[in-house]
C-alpha cells in the first residue's frame, strides 16, 4: 500500500519511506511518498485557487459533501480501525472509537451549517440596519500529531470545510496511512479539486513551507509546546497569519480523603495509563490527600501491575506499544530522572521491545522534572498533600492548564475545584482524559493559544466576523 500527497485533485509522488508497526517494528504497514517544500507550496496555491468557489457553494451542497465523508468513514470503520491500530499502536477497541468519532464529527459539522451563522443588532442611528455576518478565514494549514491520527484531523478539517475554507493537511510523519486513507475518502466525496489537499512530509521541511507560504491565511496546530511557539513566531513573521495552538499538558488528578477508593483508582488508571499515556489530557500528576494516600497508592500500583501490555490487535491487551523507539527512550529517561531526584518506582519502570509497563512514581513533588514536564507516556507521579487548599495550589503550580480532575464525595469540594482549577477542562469523579465533539476543547497557559476547538466554538477560528451597516 502506497500513500501519496494530494495537490489540486492530483496524487503526487515523492521519495518512498516505510511506515512501520510499533508493536512489530519489522513489519511495514505501508509506504508513503515523502513531500518536500515545493509540494507544500503547490498545495497552498491550489487551495487558494479553489477556496473562493467553495465559499460560494450553496449550504445544501456543502452539507451533502460533509455528510458523505462522515458516512463513508463510518461505513469503513473496522478497516480504518485496524489500520490505525497497526500504524499508531492504539488498542483496536480504542481505534474503533476514534474512527467512529471522526465520522460523527464530519456529520456533526454538516448539520452545524443549519445553525444561525450571524447576528442582527439594533443600531443607535435612525434608518440604519446593523448585522454581523461571517466569512471564511480562507486557506487553512492543518498540522496534526500522531496520537489521534484520524480524530484530530477530522475535528480540524470538518469545521474548516463547513465554514467555506480550503485546507492543506500536514499530518505527523509517523501516521501517513491514516491521513492518506482519510484524504482518499474526502477526495471521493464530491469536493471540488483543491479545496482539500494533503501533504505527507516532515515538519521541518513541508510543515515549515506551509508556515511561510504567502497564500495561507491561518494555521491550526496540535503538538508540543516548543513547536507551537515556533508556529506562532512564523505565522506572525509571514503575513500575520491567524494561528490556533493546542499543545501540551501536565494534568492533575486530585484525590481527597473522602473519595470512593474504587472510583479514584479507576479514574487514575484510565487517565494515567490508557492509550499508553499518549494523550495530552493524561493524568500525569496524582495529587493525593494524606488520609487516603497509602491505600490509594497500594491499590493503584496493584491495578497498574495487573494491566496486560501487548499487541493492539490482541483483544486481551489493555495497553499497546509506545509509538516509536525515540518516544520510549524519552519515557525511560524521565523514569531515571525521577528516581535520581528522589522518587520511588511503585510499579512498572521497565520495557520489553517497544512495550513499556505502566509506571507509577511515588514520593514526588512539584520541583521534580517528572512533575513539571510533559512525558507523553504511561508514567504518572504521586504527590502527597494535606488538604484541599494545598491540593488546589499544587495543581495550579504548572505552566500548563489543559485538564484537571478531582475525585471526592463532597459537593462543596467539587464546586470549589470547578471554580478554582486553572484548566480549560475540569472533571469530577471522571478521568481527566475524554472529550465530546460538541463541547469546546482547549486550555490555558502553555496548553493553548487562540479560540477553542470543537463544537460551535470552532467557528471562532475558521471564520471572520464582518460588521455590516445598511442605511435607507
Amino acid at each position: 500500500m502506497l500513500h501519496r500527497s494530494l495537490v489540486g485533485g492530483e496524487w503526487v509522488d515523492g521519495d518512498r519511506r516505510p511506515n512501520v508497526n510499533p508493536a512489530r517494528p519489522d513489519e511495514v504497514v505501508s509506504e508513503y511518498a515523502e513531500a518536500g517544500p515545493d509540494t507544500a507550496r503547490a498545495a497552498a496555491e491550489a487551495a487558494g485557487a479553489a477556496q473562493p468557489g467553495w465559499a460560494r457553494t450553496p449550504v445544501a451542497e456543502r452539507m451533502a459533501v460533509l455528510d458523505r465523508i462522515g458516512t463513508t468513514i463510518l461505513g469503513r470503520a473496522e478497516e480504518l480501525a485496524v489500520l490505525l491500530a497497526r500504524e499508531e499502536g492504539k488498542l483496536l477497541a480504542e481505534a474503533r472509537g476514534e474512527v467512529v468519532r471522526a465520522g460523527q464529527t464530519f456529520r456533526y459539522y454538516a448539520h452545524q451549517l443549519l445553525q444561525p451563522q450571524g447576528e442582527v443588532y439594533a443600531s443607535t442611528r435612525d434608518n440604519v440596519h446593523a448585522e454581523v455576518r461571517r466569512r471564511p478565514l480562507g486557506v487553512v494549514a492543518v498540522i496534526t500529531p500522531w496520537n489521534y491520527p484520524i480524530a484530530i484531523p477530522a475535528w480540524k478539517v470538518a469545521p474548516a470545510l463547513a465554514y467555506g475554507n480550503a485546507v492543506v493537511l500536514k499530518p505527523a510523519e509517523l501516521v501517513p496511512a491514516s491521513a492518506g486513507e482519510l484524504a482518499g475518502i474526502i477526495a471521493g466525496s464530491g469536493l471540488p479539486p483543491g479545496v482539500f489537499n494533503l501533504v505527507l512530509g516532515a515538519g521541518r521541511t513541508a510543515g515549515e513551507a506551509l508556515l511561510t507560504a504567502p497564500g495561507v491565511d491561518g494555521v491550526s496546530f496540535t503538538g508540543g509546546t516548543g513547536t507551537g511557539a515556533h508556529v506562532a513566531r512564523q505565522c506572525l513573521a509571514h503575513g500575520n497569519k491567524r494561528f490556533q495552538l493546542e499543545m501540551g499538558g501536565k494534568n492533575p488528578l486530585v484525590v481527597l480523603d473522602d473519595a470512593d477508593l474504587e472510583v479514584a483508582v479507576r479514574c487514575a488508571l484510565d487517565g494515567s495509563f490508557f492509550s499508553t499515556g499518549q494523550r495530552c489530557t493524561a493524568s500525569s500528576r496524582l495529587i493525593v490527600q494524606d488520609g487516603i494516600h497509602d491505600r490509594f497508592v497500594a491499590a493503584l500500583a496493584d491495578a497498574a501491575r495487573a494491566l496486560t501490555v501487548g499487541d493492539p490487535l490482541d483483544p486481551r491487551s489493555q495497553i499497546g506499544p509506545v509509538v516509536s523507539p525515540q518516544q520510549l527512550a524519552q519515557n525511560l529517561g524521565y523514569v531515571a530522572a525521577g528516581t535520581a531526584e528522589g522518587a520511588t518506582v511503585a510499579a512498572g519502570g521497565t520495557s520489553d521491545g517497544q512495550f513499556m509497563r505502566p509506571t507509577l512514581l511515588t514520593g514526588a513533588h512539584n520541583g521534580m522534572r517528572v512533575a513539571r514536564e510533559e512525558i507523553f507516556g504511561p508514567v504518572s507521579c504521586v504527590i502527597r498533600v494535606g488538604d484541599l487548599d494545598e491540593a488546589i495550589a499544587v495543581a495550579a503550580d504548572t505552566r500548563y492548564g489543559l485538564s484537571a480532575g478531582i475525585v471526592t464525595t463532597s459537593l462543596a469540594a467539587a464546586e470549589r475545584f470547578k471554580r478554582d482549577a486553572r484548566a480549560g477542562i475540569v472533571t469530577v469523579n471522571l478521568p481527566t482524559a475524554g472529550t465530546e465533539l460538541h463541547l469546546p476543547f482547549g486550555g490555558t497557559g502553555d496548553s493553548n493559544h487562540g479560540p477553542r476547538e470543537q463544537g460551535g466554538y470552532a467557528r471562532d477560528f475558521y471564520s471572520v466576523p464582518v460588521t455590516c451597516y445598511t442605511g435607507w
